[in-house]
């Protein structure tokens, strides 16, 4: 596993353990970089407008498109580090 994999893991694992949750913009930030880092750009069908919140993280993550894998990680991990 390279570092920057490993470092990844570990700051997944350490958003178990935050003791004041983040606030919503923060989740859905967190939630896209997740999901560009393990998933790669978006691909799925928008949700519908009456499921406001699957719509915010579909938009959240799709405004990553082109993003690569490594940088999300990295951002990811740096967004977890300014929350400790």
């Amino acid at each position: 596993m390279s570092d920057l994999n490993a470092q990844f893991e570990a700051a997944y694992e350490r958003t178990q353990q935050l003791t004041k949750r983040p606030d919503n913009a923060t989740l859905l930030k967190l939630y896209s970089l997740y999901k560009q880092a393990t998933e790669g750009d978006n691909t799925r069908p928008k949700p519908g407008f009456t499921d406001m919140v699957a719509r915010a993280k579909w938009d959240a993550w799709n405004a990553l498109k082109g993003t690569s894998g490594d940088d999300a990680r990295q951002q990811y991990i740096d967004l977890i580090d300014s929350l400790d």
